[in-house]
């Protein structure tokens, strides 16, 4: 436990390029794509230290699957944010949780001009026809998978001052479109909803009107329904316009607001109906589906905003800290009419949650969520072990090993599976022990290792990714 936090959190990682890795165990023969992963590559620049986990300078990491063999590859992304850093040796543009120093005329002139970072360090998708690499800022960094070369820039609408995005897109396979929130920041602030076609202008879809927009890092979405949950972790527009603070230092808690749901039509783009329900937080919605007259909401949550402060480095750096539970909770909101309620579909700790979202998204058939977990055994530090949750029975299953700090489950089907766990999951665990990292195959039924592929050097705790198979990698 004590090197945990200078490996996961520390210093840049060098840039690699590796035919084959070692590999312990027996990989299934079906494995034949990349799993892309997003994260900082390094919390420090010269001197200077980041603040908090969602700050830092955005990383590519690649693994490509052969015939029992890993490859892998990692790279900083070519941004402004990262080639100023570099240049400089200080950290030039505002993150999350972290300021640029700056003298009062630097702070009154960063009104007119904010530098707001383009590091887009949070998640990756196919987007548009092309890989992104996707941050909460107004700009989407555009990469090539094959050799993760920065080539260009995406954003979902004009006028990056006073944007923000969700870095957790949806997708409707059937129509080869995409889907997200902006939430634009006025005297009057907006939440918007766009879809996004290859080869098409985004359009906007939907928009709802708010005074003090809440902090979104996801929104759900079913069969028919978009569906917003505004957190009373909301800020004064004026003060991001202004842009005193870092990003989340804006924004306050303010429980007596509860936590209402928007839902909107994705047909219509009309707004449905407002449900409220008592105050809560959450970064992750899971799934989403209509059942009768009521709209299920699957989403990993917590009482208050805690979970954001407990990320800050200082806190994990502290040996004894504990990180507050987020909790898998099912929603109902009466389509007629009246409040949500809940009910907890299961006690274990989860975040990073994931699940078959290829043939499960919107359907109320789905079961199993993957997800980090902190073993209730070894309650100090940084998640520490995987967990997967039977939605309909409340069982869990968890991998766990001593000094191992695993980062987000990702679920691969195995081809023409009919179960719906008959897959792997694939998670870059960081090994305390050793002062590395590996790449985690689990066997998703039995939750039992298959096989783990080890990298010469430890990986920095990072966020979200994806799995691609191996035919459609190019963009399409």
């Amino acid at each position: 436990m004590s090197n945990m936090p200078e490996l996961g959190f520390g210093q840049a990682t060098p840039e690699l390029v590796l035919d084959r890795l070692p590999v312990q165990g027996s990989l299934p023969d079906w494995l034949h794509g990349t799993l892309l992963r997003n994260g900082p590559g390094t919390f420090r620049v010269g001197q200077q230290q980041y603040r908090h986990w969602f700050d830092g300078l955005a990383m590519l990491h690649k693994f490509s699957f052969g015939p029992g063999r890993v490859s892998y590859a990692n790279k900083f992304l070519a941004t402004k944010s990262y080639q100023e850093a570099q240049a400089t040796g200080r950290i030039a543009y505002s993150e999350f949780a972290t300021d640029p120093c700056r003298s009062l005329f630097g702070r009154v002139m960063a009104v007119f001009s904010p530098q707001i970072t383009d590091s887009a360090k949070v998640s990756l998708a196919r987007l548009a026809g092309q890989f992104l690499a996707l941050a909460e800022t107004p700009i989407q960094v555009a990469f090539d998978p094959e050799t993760l070369e920065t080539v260009g820039v995406f954003n979902y609408e004009p006028g990056l001052v006073g944007q923000m995005t969700t870095v957790h897109p949806h997708f409707d396979e059937a129509h080869d479109t995409a889907y997200n929130l902006v939430t634009r920041y006025h005297r009057i602030s907006h939440y918007r909803i766009y879809s996004v076609r290859p080869g098409r202008d985004n359009q906007r879809l939907a928009q709802i009107p708010t005074k003090q927009p809440a902090y979104m890092h996801s929104f759900g979405m079913s069969q028919n329904h978009f569906i917003l949950t505004e957190f009373p972790l909301v800020v004064n527009p004026l003060n991001l316009l202004l842009w005193l603070r870092p990003y989340i230092e804006n924004f306050r808690w303010q429980p007596q607001r509860g936590t209402p749901f928007w839902v909107i039509n994705r047909h219509t783009g009309q707004l449905v109906g407002r449900f409220d329900s008592d105050p809560f937080f959450a970064f992750h919605h899971v799934n989403a589906f209509e059942e009768g007259n009521e709209l299920v909401v699957d989403l990993v949550a917590y009482p208050d905003a805690s979970i954001v402060n407990a990320y800050y480095l200082n806190r994990l750096h502290d040996p004894q800290a504990e990180l507050p539970f987020g909790q898998l909770r099912r929603y109902r909101l009466p389509l007629g009419g009246g409040r949500a309620r809940y009910e907890l579909l299961s006690e274990a700790c989860m975040e990073l949650p994931r699940f078959d979202y290829e043939r499960y998204n919107t359907n109320s058939q789905y079961r199993y969520v993957y997800a980090v977990s902190v073993n209730p055994q070894q309650r100090q530090g940084f998640y520490n072990q995987l967990v997967k949750v039977d939605a309909r029975t409340g069982r869990v299953q968890t991998w766990h090993e001593t000094d191992c700090y695993p980062g987000e489950p990702v679920f691969v089907g195995s081809p023409g599976r009919v179960a719906e766990d008959d897959g792997v999951i694939l998670s870059v665990v960081l090994d305390a022990g050793q002062g590395t990292s590996f790449l985690l195959v689990l066997d998703a039924q039995s939750f039992a290792e298959r096989a783990r592929a080890t990298l010469p050097h430890p990986v920095l705790f990072g966020y979200h990714g994806d799995y691609f198979p191996a035919e459609p990698l190019l963009p399409r």
